[in-house]
């Protein structure tokens, strides 16, 4: 056996994981994807693939349809919840209704909010917790355009939802 050939046989194995654990450092954490709405007319990126329902629901005097599509990566839950409201008066009524269900579900309080037009949405920041005594970091949206009132979501602990994510997922919401 050569010096050439000894060195090679020794050196192969590293090089191989080497580069094994080069291709797990590039690899995405995130698959992001974009998802259209099967009802509502709105686009976002979601980071796994995603699952849909719908539920009929009483928000403020308000019977709705509420369709909610989401998917859930690294311990994240991301979700876009849209709902049509004909009678626009109702419109902020649902929108606190939203609001209001959403930071009771995680018995939480907010820690930022950031009022926009209805087009941009009203963000905020809440902490809480799951059932489960988890606690959790919320970061959400909420847009209405015409008959159509949205609701995103991004929820998780709290060293997994990170400023990049959230701005990744909350810059991809789009009504087409």
């Amino acid at each position: 056996m050569s010096f050439f050939t000894f060195r090679s046989s020794v050196i192969r194995p590293f090089a191989t994981l080497g580069c094994a654990l080069l291709l797990c450092a590039c690899s995405p954490k995130f698959d992001w994807r974009e998802v259209r709405g099967s009802d509502a007319p709105y686009s976002v990126l979601m980071p796994a693939k995603p699952s849909s329902h719908s539920r009929s629901m009483q928000l403020e005097e308000v019977r709705l349809t509420m369709q909610m599509t989401g998917a859930d990566a690294e311990g994240i839950s991301f979700a876009v919840g849209s709902a049509r409201v004909d009678d626009a008066s109702k419109i902020p009524a649902v929108l606190a209704a939203m609001k209001s269900g959403m930071l009771n579900n995680i018995h939480g309080s907010i820690t930022s909010e950031k009022a926009g037009s209805t087009m941009q949405g009203n963000e905020l920041e809440a902490r809480g917790n799951l059932q489960n005594g988890q606690p959790v970091v919320l970061a959400a949206k909420f847009v209405t355009r015409g008959p159509w009132v949205y609701q995103v979501i991004i929820m998780g602990r709290e060293k997994a939802v990170t400023r990049d994510v959230i701005d990744t997922f909350m810059t991809s919401f789009k009504i087409n």
